[in-house]
């Protein structure tokens, strides 16, 4: 039986713009009939990524999403001793014969058409698969015109010398049966080589908010010219900022036994993720526009779910009628007792008595009484609960 934990938080926050659209304003959707603020799981992915407790926590290496492969080998290649000319173009050759190609405007750079999810691990065995044959492979190169043959489409290169060290390279990534905690949880998906990809175990919704909210937030701002004559007037600079203050309902998952296999069944590796994941998750907050607003708040709620009834239950329901403010109740208070209440109606409905439900809840001593049904799960801090979920996870 498959075991998935589910993480359920509601977490609000003061005037930001925490994930911008291409106008520069906070995101945002409709749901409910009203629109809502919203985080993409884009986002929140990466802040839950670099936020220095999924390190601290997985005690290992992150990954690199980059389209800059090509220059990495190159530093590699030339650290270990190899000319600088000769290092780049065999690092811009396998990047493109990898990758797919790169545009002719972005030679220079070596940046690859696609944006591929790698290990510093992986960076080492291409470089040592290039210099154990290095006069072979530095001959083929030597031989091609480099900007026509990276910039061709990866189909069209036909009979390519060096697809035995391409196979050979992703062979030995198979091999490995194992890549870092974010990987492992987050997966990547190479088109031109389905052998890299890895299927994620963990899935991480958009955030949206419980009730509804105007995005006429403007911020008018004004910049002064502090050496100015005294005969000068005015500001120096002079702009708009869009901003918005949402409390937010976030939602991810983590399949289990997915994530254990794709850490080569090092089931402590995976406890190790998970708690790492939960504090991150708890913990992170995306950065945009943080410098102008500083909304950096925690979760007044969080509640996990270990389950293993083939099931997954996102809460966001509780919120398709938008929360509001009643007499002394705010936003918050409000939410915290609508995701109480929908979590208690999904399980009288649709639990399974064979797969009972192990519920965990961290919440704000000032929110305890909006909980009715979940009051008898609670944790007394993030560590608390974090091995509280980590002691419940199969030893097997």
């Amino acid at each position: 039986m498959s075991v998935k934990i589910e993480f359920h938080m509601i977490q609000s926050f003061p005037p930001a713009n925490l994930n911008r659209d291409d106008t520069n304003m906070p995101k945002d959707c409709k749901f409910g009939g009203v629109r809502r603020a919203r985080i993409s799981s884009q986002c929140l992915k990466r802040a839950i990524r670099w936020h220095p407790d999924f390190k601290k926590y997985t005690q290992g290496d992150l990954s690199y999403r980059s389209r800059k492969l090509s220059n990495e080998i190159e530093k590699k290649l030339i650290d270990k001793g190899h000319d600088k000319l000769s290092s780049h173009n065999i690092a811009l050759v396998f990047t493109a014969e990898l990758l797919g190609g790169i545009d002719k405007d972005d030679i220079e750079t070596g940046k690859s058409r696609v944006i591929f999810f790698f290990t510093p691990n992986e960076i080492d065995i291409f470089v040592n698969k290039i210099i154990s044959n290095w006069q072979e492979i530095n001959k083929i190169v030597s031989g091609l015109d480099i900007d026509k043959h990276v910039i061709k489409k990866f189909k069209e290169n036909k009979g390519r010398k060096l697809d035995r060290f391409i196979n050979e390279y992703i062979k030995e990534f198979k091999g490995q049966k194992r890549v870092l905690p974010d990987i492992a949880l987050f997966g990547r998906m190479l088109a031109l080589h389905p052998d890299l990809k890895m299927e994620a175990s963990c899935q991480v919704a958009h955030a949206i908010s419980t009730h509804r909210v105007g995005m006429e937030g403007m911020d008018f701002f004004t910049a002064v010219e502090e050496l100015q004559e005294s005969s000068d007037s005015g500001a120096a600079m002079m702009g708009v900022t869009g901003f918005n203050a949402a409390t937010f309902y976030r939602y991810a998952a983590i399949d289990w036994g997915q994530l254990v296999y794709n850490l080569d069944d090092d089931r402590a590796l995976a406890k190790k993720t998970v708690r790492a994941f939960l504090y991150s998750m708890a913990k992170a907050v995306p950065t945009g526009k943080q410098n102008a607003f500083a909304a950096q708040t925690r979760p007044a709620l969080i509640l996990v779910v270990i389950r293993e009834d083939e099931q997954s239950w996102s809460l966001a329901n509780a919120f398709e009628k938008p929360v509001e403010a009643r007499g002394s109740k705010g936003i918050l208070q409000q939410s915290v007792t609508a995701l109480d209440r929908h979590w208690h109606e999904l399980d009288q409905i649709y639990g399974d008595p064979k797969y009972p439900l192990k519920p965990f809840v961290l919440v704000l001593p000032e929110f305890e009484e909006c909980l009715n049904f979940l009051e008898n799960y609670k944790r007394g801090s993030l560590n608390d609960l974090g091995d509280a979920i980590c002691n419940t996870l199969p030893q097997e």
